[in-house]
């Protein structure tokens, strides 16, 4: 019973990482001792499937309870605080890119090739998505909308470092997915967020395994471009995504408290890497 109990509360520490910018749902469950579990169990789904069934069925009830927990506040600040949670979001972001940065070089040395790598990945993808919402549009938050943001969140999962949240919130799907979060929408928001995670894991687990095997720097270096790219969209107003920021009403003590909360942000990032690397 103590072993269940203990992972129901890991699983909601993990849920963080599908709430939260700037935390990652793989960092937590590394911090946590069972991220190597998780991506070996999905590798090599045969292996012990009913044992790791019945390992992980109080990890996932934990995850819902704390996305259903955690929603409240998090939406809550967001609507009332916007400008300085999101600093602090970017801040615990950016905190984290030395970890990364540092990773991506342990098993080669970083060359040109990495560098144009990382390069071209934030600006490609900072272009796109800061016009995404111009050229298409907002995602819609229907079924489609939410598998989409059940395969970020689990890319989060794969990849330790990779925080799916920030792009949500360029997406448009952050508050729609807070706010079925919140009501507990089982059909409209659950149910296709955890299809979407369950096919990402399925399909890419694999995948992820043989990339960092043999393509650890590349893969490594297009993560960090696409999460500075990310980053600052956060910061950026965009005219075409209602969910982002404003600095419309911003005062001076707002200011203040973004650049507060930003540094804030950096040391919890900097601070959840060292525990990653020290319990990985």
């Amino acid at each position: 019973m103590t072993s269940w109990i203990t992972r129901i509360v890991k699983g909601m520490i993990i849920a963080l990482g599908f709430i939260l910018p700037g935390v990652s749902g793989g960092v937590l469950a590394a911090i946590l001792g069972i991220y190597e579990r998780i991506i070996r169990f999905l590798a090599h789904i045969r292996e012990n499937f009913l044992e790791n069934i019945l390992f992980f069925i109080p990890v996932g009830i934990g995850g819902i309870l704390g996305i259903a927990l955690f929603s409240f506040p998090v939406e809550y600040l967001l609507k009332h605080y916007q400008v300085p949670v999101l600093w602090g979001f970017a801040g615990a972001i950016v905190g984290t890119i030395p970890s990364l940065i540092a990773e991506s070089t342990k098993k080669s040395s970083r060359d040109k090739i990495d560098q144009a790598w990382l390069v071209g990945t934030f600006v490609i993808s900072g272009l796109l998505l800061y016009f995404l919402n111009s050229l298409v549009g907002t995602v819609p938050a229907g079924f489609a909308g939410f598998v989409l943001a059940g395969a970020l969140m689990a890319l989060g999962i794969l990849v330790p470092g990779l925080s799916p949240s920030n792009l949500l919130l360029i997406l448009g799907l952050y508050a729609p997915m807070l706010d079925g979060f919140k009501s507990l929408d089982l059909i409209g928001t659950f149910l296709p967020i955890g299809i979407g995670v369950l096919l990402a894991m399925l399909a890419f687990s694999k995948a992820m395994d043989y990339a960092l095997e043999h393509y650890h720097s590349r893969v490594y270096h297009f993560i960090i471009g696409i999460i500075l790219s990310s980053t600052l969209l956060i910061l950026l107003p965009n005219p075409s995504n209602q969910e982002a920021i404003s600095y419309a009403d911003a005062s001076i003590l707002t200011w203040i408290a973004a650049l507060v909360l930003f540094g804030l942000g950096i040391c919890l990032g900097l601070w959840m890497s060292k525990l990653e690397e020290k319990y990985k």
